[in-house]
């Protein structure tokens, strides 16, 4: 992929073309059918509007290139999902995530996490290029200073994934590639500190919500940016900086109070509300009132038909992200107790009366799933390894639940399936983060309670006990925020942030064997999932990709402990 450190591969195309048009300018003079000319863009308002509204679909490059499946702004509905780069699961067959588990992870050996650099820098030269030349367009000043705003809140968008990757990052301002700049300008490389990053983000984003409305006339403008995303973007960004991982440790109450103010600012906008169904809350056809920025389905674009892709072997399914016993094991019961395999009467019957997400996440021995009950168990379960289609069968004894919509087939070779939005930013989110901020900035007082049991009423669990200290109420939003946002993309970054990765991530990746006696009881045994789990220190960033290094010719500065 080229992007703004390819710069002198970038120079040489264009000087080559340049030369190729002097020499054979006849032969070369024919007008491409299947693009639209940065001419046509420039001097109609309505290709612009369509080329600035692509911004949010255009980068969609993740782990495949040139996989058109992939949503643009997070990993969201892959076949991998960064969920199994955590202890929230594995990949089932690989698809280049056991490294990054096994902490093989190297600026040539990135697995899924290799393009982010790349397609970034990519999305923000485009946003560079539409500011840049928005001021010549013939459209009403009120359309521009909109379609600016939604160009800043994509800029702060790919810097705060940039950010919360690889920490410090470089800040290219307005820059657009452009024959004449002098692209061998060490300054071009200069990486900024993290909280500098931080600023200009939020700076930008500040931009954006000065001008974003509240909320979009119509559906055919869905999946736009609106001030609430905005502000909900920098209530996490802001939550990321005052974090030990962003702070080098220390603990800075301002920064956690400007975090709370953030995230308060969302819910004082008073247009969103927690939706009263979780599992249903990402199977709505359109928004819904937890909604703050989200991709929605478009029938027009490749889509991860996720029934099939993370259905039980025995369905029909390929397995794909397999909760793992470590994240199971971390439900509470449905009165707020801890479950534990100590416990004999909770290690008879693992699965029974659990926090009711449990069932809406993961799909278990017993589960009901489309017309009978999920069969993990030996010898003889469908849904085991000595069932009908074993070559997928989970490694960990469990399927993921949570997005999938039963009402959709999972053999769909015709686009039958796969349907769902992605949320990236919802109402839940911003609680939890109001919560775990003013905790740290004040206390578990009034404000942070509130929060954080609106969250456990909706999925039916008890209100937390009163008279909890700062440290025991960290813990509790910890969970949290572990239960309610599992496989949504935040684990990875807040186990890195709070620097509890060098445990969680060098812990053994376990699962369940469930064996079935010959009078249909079962006993339950602990398994390793996969082997060889290991998260050093340099893992709380990732490696820049050596092919950037190399195209700056040794100029952009590698993250620590990479070689």
């Amino acid at each position: 992929m080229k992007n703004i450190f390819n710069i002198k591969l970038i120079y040489a195309a264009i000087l080559g073309s340049i030369l190729l048009s002097a020499c054979e300018k006849d032969f070369l003079e024919i007008t491409p059918t299947d693009r639209v000319s940065d001419a046509a863009i420039l001097t109609d308002s309505t290709l612009f509007e369509a080329f600035v509204i692509n911004r949010y679909l255009g980068v969609r490059l993740t782990n495949k290139e040139g996989d058109g499946s992939l949503p643009g702004f997070g990993r969201g509905f892959e076949y991998a999902m960064w969920s199994s780069l955590t202890d929230e699961s594995i990949y089932n067959n690989d698809d280049n995530t056991w490294l990054i588990q096994q902490g093989q992870l190297s600026p040539e050996n990135f697995g899924i996490a290799g393009t982010i650099w790349g397609r970034s820098y990519r999305s923000i030269r485009e946003v560079n290029y539409a500011l840049t030349n928005i001021e010549d367009l013939e459209m009403s000043e009120s359309h521009k200073d909109l379609l600016k705003a939604e160009l800043h809140f994509i800029r702060a968008y790919r810097y705060h994934d940039l950010i919360r990757n690889y920490g410090q990052v470089v800040l290219v301002g307005d820059m657009v590639s452009q024959l004449g700049e002098d692209f061998t300008d060490p300054s071009l490389f200069e990486k900024s500190s993290i909280q500098e990053g931080i600023d200009y983000a939020v700076s930008e984003l500040d931009k954006a919500i000065s001008v974003l409305p509240v909320e979009h006339s119509g559906s055919w403008q869905e999946g736009r940016a609106t001030k609430g995303a905005a502000m909900g973007l920098k209530s996490r960004l802001l939550l990321y900086a005052a974090s030990p991982l962003y702070t080098g440790g220390s603990s800075d109450t301002q920064k956690w109070a400007t975090a709370a103010q953030a995230a308060q600012d969302v819910m004082d906008l008073g247009v969103y509300s927690l939706y009263p169904d979780y599992q249903e809350l990402f199977l709505t056809d359109g928004s819904n009132s937890e909604y703050i920025f989200a991709r929605y389905y478009n029938l027009n674009q490749l889509h991860t038909h996720l029934e099939i892709a993370n259905g039980p072997n025995g369905y029909g399914g390929w397995g794909g992200n397999v909760p793992l016993q470590n994240l199971v094991d971390d439900y509470e019961m449905a009165d707020g107790t801890e479950f534990s395999w100590n416990d004999p009467e909770k290690a008879s019957d693992p699965y029974a009366n659990r926090d009711p997400r449990f069932d809406q996440t993961i799909l278990h021995n017993g589960s009901d799933y489309r017309g009978r009950e999920v069969e993990t168990f030996l010898p003889g379960g469908l849904d085991s390894p000595d069932g009908p289609s074993n070559w997928n069968t989970s490694k960990s004894g469990y399927y993921l639940r949570k997005f999938i919509d039963e009402e959709l087939p999972i053999i769909n070779p015709w686009g039958a399936a796969g349907t769902q939005n992605w949320i990236y930013i919802r109402y839940g989110e911003i609680l939890l983060n109001y919560a775990e901020a003013q905790n740290e900035a004040n206390g578990p007082d009034e404000s942070v309670y509130s929060a954080i049991n609106k969250i456990r009423v909706r999925a039916g669990m008890p209100e937390l006990a009163a008279g909890l200290s700062q440290d025991e109420m960290r813990e509790k939003i910890r969970h949290e925020r572990r239960i309610e946002l599992a496989f949504e993309e935040h684990r990875f970054y807040d186990v890195r942030r709070w620097m509890i990765a060098n445990e969680t991530a060098n812990e053994p990746a376990q699962g369940i064997k469930i064996t079935k006696d010959d009078n249909g009881d079962l006993t339950y045994e602990l398994k390793t999932a996969l082997d060889g789990r290991s998260f050093e220190e340099q893992h709380y960033w990732l490696p820049i990709p050596r092919s950037e290094i190399l195209a700056s010719d040794g100029q952009l500065e590698q993250n620590p402990g990479y070689n």
